[in-house]
């Protein structure tokens, strides 16, 4: 798409060009020096395209003035020689016509026409640093897309691990407690690593499938806790193919069951997504000698992940009281 501006800025220049420097003097004031000004648009564009794609690239150096000047005399350089042939040696040989007076010198021509090839010069060296500009802004563009693309894949690294390590922690507890509860626990895990294993890599997944990892979740907590019934989990789904980043959710409910206080309290959570927009509410009690920690690394992997891939597009409140652990986040899916 930039290259096409680009190329419709140099037709656009040269259709400008041409009508007020060939075609209005012949058709309008019926000029006598249309010979002249052809061959004066021949030199200014190949002037022009040498500046654009030689001398400027080449010798251009901001930092060394010399340089530049140099340039700047290969191109007036440029400019006298094709001139010069066309006009002194050329239509004088077949045409019996000629520019400049008969015996002017080379130096007073080559003088005059600094003045003539200057804009030519400028305008040449204005579009190229317009495209340098243009193919800079769409490296910084590509560098910082990559990035982003390192950054998330490193975050979802980051996730995967984790989310084992707390789902292990508790399958050793039950097996070490010798309960019957142990095996349908493995089979939970087994159920959630196969969504990871499967989605953690996607881009985008499907609303109902992160839902799919709060429920597994969900389950094989329940087979630890002695009131289930306690864990509410309310969800008012529209949309369930909108798409989401994997584990955007998954972390915070991870950390109300790390932390939360499930002897004789559970936790309330909702999710609904009306009008596409995704709103996620998790309350939560801590443990007393939890009172004081943090959320964690996996809150704070999911808030970079948001800001990278939902700019401006997510409302994220975290209440961290002495008692409870609220989380309220809203996404706007309708894009996506």
């Amino acid at each position: 798409m930039k290259i096409n501006k680009l190329l419709y800025l140099h037709i656009f220049f040269w259709t400008i060009y041409i009508t007020g420097a060939v075609l209005v003097p012949y058709f309008v004031f019926h000029s006598k020096n249309t010979v002249f000004n052809i061959t004066f648009f021949i030199t200014s564009s190949i002037c022009f395209y040498v500046n654009y794609f030689i001398v400027v690239p080449k010798f251009f150096d901001a930092d060394k003035l010399y340089k530049s000047f140099f340039a700047f005399f290969l191109s007036v350089a440029s400019f006298v020689m094709v001139r010069y042939l066309a006009e002194e040696i050329f239509l004088p040989h077949f045409f019996g016509i000629r520019n400049y007076a008969e015996g002017v010198s080379f130096g007073f021509y080559f003088f005059d026409n600094i003045f003539y090839s200057s804009t030519t010069i400028f305008i040449s060296t204005t579009f190229w640093f317009f495209k340098y500009s243009m193919k800079a802004e769409q490296e910084k563009s590509e560098l910082i897309e990559a990035r982003k693309t390192a950054e998330l894949q490193a975050l979802k690294t980051q996730i995967n691990p984790h989310f084992i390590f707390n789902s292990l922690n508790n399958i050793y507890s039950l097996v070490y407690q010798k309960s019957d509860k142990a095996l349908p626990a493995l089979e939970e895990l087994s159920q959630l690593l196969r969504y990871s294993t499967k989605d953690l890599g996607e881009d985008a997944i499907t609303l109902d499938k992160e839902i799919g990892y709060i429920d597994s979740l969900t389950a094989l907590e329940k087979l630890r806790i002695k009131n289930p019934e306690l864990l509410v989990f309310e969800k008012n789904i529209n949309h369930p193919k909108l798409n989401i980043s994997p584990m955007i959710l998954v972390p915070f409910v991870e950390n109300a069951f790390k932390h939360g206080d499930f002897r004789d309290k559970g936790f309330y959570m909702k999710v609904s997504d009306e009008q596409h927009i995704l709103h996620f509410y998790l309350l939560n009690y801590k443990k007393e000698r939890m009172k004081d920690s943090v959320s964690g690394i996996g809150i704070a992997n999911v808030k970079k992940r948001l800001e990278i891939l939902y700019p401006k597009k997510y409302e994220l409140n975290i209440n961290n009281s002495q008692t409870e652990f609220v989380v309220d986040l809203k996404i706007d899916l309708r894009n996506e």
